[in-house]
């Protein structure tokens, strides 16, 4: 994902008799979907340029072999 790519932040807009807890699940998944918890993750520490190639090359080759 490039960084000039804008990403728009999940949003759930909780019903009137909706609980909270359901309204949490609904972010949840949302979140989970739309990566941003892989992303902040993945983010969390700085990756040197080298390890971030070698993950790359790697899931480029992981992908290669189940086809």
């Amino acid at each position: 994902m490039s960084g000039k790519e804008a990403r728009r932040l999940a949003e759930v807009r909780v019903g009137e008799n909706e609980t909270f807890e359901s309204a949490l699940r609904r972010f949840n998944k949302k979140i989970q979907q739309s990566g941003i918890l892989a992303e902040a993750r993945r983010r969390e520490h700085y990756e040197k340029p080298s390890v971030k190639r070698k993950r790359k090359e790697a899931k480029k080759r992981k992908a290669t072999s189940r086809s």
